[in-house]
């Protein structure tokens, strides 16, 4: 039986202007036969935690530039994928300096771990303090300065652009505007998560960040779901599953570790790691401060298309 390889996959281009003059439109089918229309290998996606590039963002010494959590060597893509879906990175900006991006991307969402600074794009500007978390429309440029010395985690779509070979909207039209999510009044809705009582129903005590037009899915982005999450000290996560792959990024993880199926993982703040879909997992505060971390999930896709795969088990 032949199966088709990683390589074959992921080097999708376009071929229209090569092929177009040299072939005819029957000579490109292509047709299979399996027994097993599942029968498709494709690379695992890991469990990881990434150390060294936390260390490297943190740094004293690291100049003003992007640390991209990259696995598309493991993953066999020939674009930059953190999980098939999704790119995550950190941006270290000095102070009085500034970064000038532009996505490939519908949008992308950044947590301000350390710094204060201002994010300019699509005519508006957003002043940021750590706590804070943005949200950027992808297409055009994004300048972020930095007053003192910042570190930003951001998480976007970029993979699901490359892999269909597409582009972001350009010139305004956009579906997400420029967001921003202020520490204070994150703070403020805290409050009352942490006063309600236990429940063996919750899947945590977190606040689910949401854009203006896609406000009534409490996502983001489309295809994005992402919350800031935590877990008092002693206390446990219950074991889970869902379909959508996960990023979490510790921003408080003294004394947390996750048992992701019979793996332990030690959290460091500052760092992130992938959560592979459907595996089960949970996660353990054995620290004396409350846990708190990013979590950002490609489950966007996976409410829309109502196969979420959530379970206790």
């Amino acid at each position: 039986m032949n199966h088709t390889t990683t390589s074959e996959v992921f080097a999708m281009s376009s071929t229209v202007t090569t092929t177009r003059q040299t072939d005819r439109p029957e000579t490109r089918a292509h047709f299979y036969d399996p027994e097993n229309f599942f029968d498709f290998q494709l690379p695992a996606v890991p469990r990881r935690q990434f150390l060294a590039e936390r260390d490297q963002a943190f740094a004293t010494d690291t100049a003003t530039s992007e640390i991209l959590l990259d696995i598309s060597e493991t993953l066999g893509t020939t674009y930059p994928v953190t999980t098939p879906l999704l790119l995550a990175r950190y941006l270290r900006i000095r102070s009085g300096e500034n970064m000038a991006l532009t996505r490939r991307a519908s949008a992308e969402v950044l947590y301000v771990l350390r710094g204060h600074g201002l994010s300019e794009g699509f005519g508006e500007a957003i002043s940021w303090v750590a706590g804070d978390a943005l949200c950027f429309p992808g297409g055009d440029e994004i300048i972020h300065s930095a007053t003192d010395d910042a570190v930003l985690f951001g998480v976007c779509n970029e993979p699901l652009l490359a892999f269909e070979d597409l582009e972001p909207p350009r010139g305004g039209h956009v579906q997400v505007l420029p967001t921003h999510w202020r520490k204070s009044e994150m703070d403020v809705r805290f409050e009352k998560i942490f006063k309600r009582p236990d429940s063996e129903q919750a899947s945590g005590r977190a606040l689910q960040l949401a854009t203006e037009s896609m406000a009534p899915t409490r996502q983001p982005i489309p295809s994005m779901n992402v919350a800031i999450n935590t877990l008092e000290p002693g206390k446990d996560q219950r074991s889970h599953r869902h379909n959508g792959a996960a990023i979490t990024l510790a921003i408080e993880g003294a004394g947390t570790h996750s048992m992701i199926e019979n793996e332990r993982i030690d959290w460091v703040t500052g760092a992130a790691q992938i959560t592979p879909a459907t595996e089960l997992h949970s996660h353990h505060n054995r620290g004396d401060r409350r846990m708190e971390s990013l979590v950002v999930q490609d489950e966007g896709l996976h409410f829309y298309t109502r196969t979420t795969g959530f379970s206790w088990d």
